[in-house]
C-alpha cells in the first residue's frame, strides 16, 4: 500500500458513503414539500399524516448526510494538501458559499419546520419545508460548481505554481454545470421517488394505512416517471458534451479503441486493457456516433488516437483511465434507467386501473427496487470521477501530484481503518432507525378524521 492508494481508497469510501444520503435528501425533501402543499390546499388530514411520516425519514437521512458530509471538508487538508495548495483559491470559494448560505439556510428552516407544527400559520410552515428543499438543491449546485472546475477548469490563471481565480462569473457559469447539475438533481428525484414507492409498497402489502400509502405511491410514481425520463434526456445531452470536452472519458466508457466514422456502440464485450483490445463484441452499428452527435454519422476518436494526442500535449505518460470498470459502470447506469422506467410505467398503469393492491408480486418487486437507484448513482459518480483519471484537475494537475507528502502510510492506514469502523457503526444506526420508523408507520391521531376522505383532496389524485 502506498500513500497514493490509501489516500484514494479513503476518499472513495468516505465520498461514496456520503453520497448515499445526498440523492435521497434532494428528492425526498421535494416530495415532502409537495405533500404538505396538498395538505395546506385541501385541508385533508391524510396529507398531513403523509408529510409527518415521510418527514421523519427525511430527517434521519438528512442527519446522516450532515455527519458524513462534514468529513469531506477535512479530506482535502488531510490526504490531499498538495491539491488544496494548488487549487484552494478557486475550489474553496464555492464550498465556503455552500456552507455559509445554502447549508445554514437549509438547517435553519428545517428546525423551523420540525418545531413549528401547529405553532406557525400553515402557509408559513409549508414555506419552511420548501425552503429546505430548495436549499438542499442549492447546496448541491455549489458543490457541483467546485467539482465542475475539476472537470473543466475555467476563470483561472497559473501563477507561482498555483491556480488562482481571475473570473468568479466564469466559475459559476461553467458550461459543465448546466449538464452535471440537472443530471444529479434529477437522479436525486428518482431516488426519492422510488424510496417512497418501495416503502409504500411494503405497507400496501401489509394492508396498513391504505389511505396514506396509496396516495404516497401515486405522487411518487408520477414524480419518479417524469424524473427518470428527465435523467435519460439530460444524460444524453451530457454524453454529447463530454464527447467534445472529455473525449477520453467517453471513449473509455465505450471501450472504443480505434477511431471510427460512423462509430458503433458496444453493448457487451470482453475487454483486455493490457493488450488494449476487445473480444466477443456485440455492437450496434452507428449508435455511438448518434450518442455523440445526435446523428448516425460522425467520427468518434478512439483511445489509441486520444492517448497519442495527450502525450503530444502533456508529455509522456498513460492518459487512459480504467476501461473495464468504466465500461461496465456506464452499462449499469443504462440498465438501471431502463428498469426504473419499466417499474414506473407499470406502477402508474396498475394504480390507474385500480389493481395495484391486487398485484402482490409487483409490490414486492417495487420494494426490492429501493436500492437500485443508489447503485446507479454510485456508478455514475464513479464514471464521473474515475473517468477523469489520471487528472485530479483536468489538464492541470495529476492525481499523484495532489496527495499529501508529509503523511505516512501508517497514519493513513490507521485513519482509513477508523473511518471504516465508524461508518460501519453509522450504517447500522441508520438502517435500524429507518426500519423502526418504516415498520411503525404513520402516527395515529385520534383527532384525525382520516376515514372520511376530503372530496376535494381525493379529486386531485383519483
Amino acid at each position: 500500500m502506498t500513500e497514493l492508494i490509501l489516500s484514494r481508497l479513503q476518499f472513495a469510501v468516505t465520498t461514496s458513503y456520503h453520497f448515499l444520503f445526498v440523492p435521497l435528501t434532494l428528492g425526498l425533501g421535494v416530495l415532502v414539500a409537495m405533500m404538505e402543499t396538498w395538505y395546506v390546499r385541501t385541508g385533508n388530514e391524510t396529507y398531513k399524516k403523509m408529510t409527518k411520516f415521510w418527514g421523519k425519514l427525511f430527517l434521519i437521512n438528512f442527519a446522516m448526510g450532515v455527519v458524513t458530509g462534514l468529513v469531506q471538508e477535512f479530506q482535502f487538508g488531510m490526504n490531499w494538501s498538495e491539491y488544496s495548495r494548488f487549487v484552494g483559491d478557486i475550489f474553496g470559494a464555492p464550498l465556503a458559499i455552500e456552507a455559509l448560505v445554502a447549508f445554514f439556510l437549509e438547517s435553519t428552516f428545517l428546525g423551523i419546520w420540525v418545531f413549528g407544527w401547529d405553532k406557525l400559520p400553515k402557509k408559513v410552515h409549508v414555506m419552511s419545508i420548501w425552503l429546505v428543499a430548495i436549499s438542499s438543491n442549492l447546496s448541491a449546485l455549489w458543490i457541483l460548481i467546485a467539482n465542475s472546475f475539476m472537470q473543466e477548469p475555467v476563470g483561472y490563471i497559473l501563477r507561482n505554481g498555483r491556480a488562482e481565480m481571475t473570473d468568479f462569473w466564469a466559475l459559476i457559469t461553467n458550461t459543465h454545470i448546466f449538464y452535471q447539475f440537472p443530471h444529479t438533481v434529477l437522479s436525486g428525484f428518482v431516488t426519492g421517488a422510488f424510496f417512497v414507492m418501495g416503502i409504500s409498497a411494503y405497507h400496501l402489502l401489509r394492508k396498513h394505512s391504505l389511505d396514506v400509502f396509496q396516495r404516497s405511491f401515486h405522487i411518487a410514481v408520477i414524480f419518479g416517471l417524469i424524473s427518470v425520463f428527465g435523467v435519460a434526456g439530460v444524460g444524453h445531452l451530457q454524453g454529447m458534451y463530454l464527447a467534445e470536452t472529455q473525449p477520453m472519458k467517453m471513449a473509455a466508457a465505450e471501450a472504443h479503441w480505434e477511431t471510427e466514422n460512423p462509430a458503433g456502440l458496444i453493448l457487451f464485450a470482453s475487454i483486455n486493457q493490457q493488450e488494449q483490445k476487445n473480444s466477443l463484441e456485440l455492437k450496434i452499428p452507428s449508435m455511438l456516433s448518434f450518442l455523440s452527435y445526435n446523428r448516425f454519422t460522425g467520427e468518434v476518436k478512439g483511445i489509441h488516437e486520444l492517448q497519442t494526442a495527450a502525450v503530444d500535449q502533456y508529455g509522456p505518460g498513460n492518459y487512459v483511465p480504467p476501461v473495464t470498470s468504466l465500461f461496465w459502470s456506464f452499462r449499469i447506469m443504462l440498465t438501471v434507467g431502463m428498469w426504473l422506467i419499466l417499474i414506473a410505467l407499470l406502477g402508474l398503469y396498475f394504480y390507474k386501473s385500480n389493481r395495484l393492491d391486487k398485484k402482490a408480486w409487483f409490490l414486492k418487486l417495487v420494494l426490492w427496487t429501493i436500492p437500485v437507484p443508489y447503485i446507479a448513482n454510485t456508478a455514475g459518480w464513479y464514471m464521473t470521477e474515475v473517468g477523469r483519471q489520471p487528472w485530479i484537475v483536468y489538464g492541470l494537475q495529476k492525481v499523484e501530484a495532489g496527495v499529501s507528502t508529509s503523511v505516512s502510510v501508517l497514519s493513513m492506514l490507521i485513519a482509513f481503518s477508523g473511518f471504516l469502523l465508524i461508518y460501519g457503526v453509522l450504517a447500522v444506526a441508520e438502517i435500524y432507525l429507518m426500519i423502526k420508523v418504516v415498520k411503525k408507520g404513520p402516527e395515529v391521531d385520534s383527532t384525525d378524521e382520516t376515514s372520511h376522505r376530503d372530496i376535494k383532496g381525493a379529486s386531485l389524485w383519483t
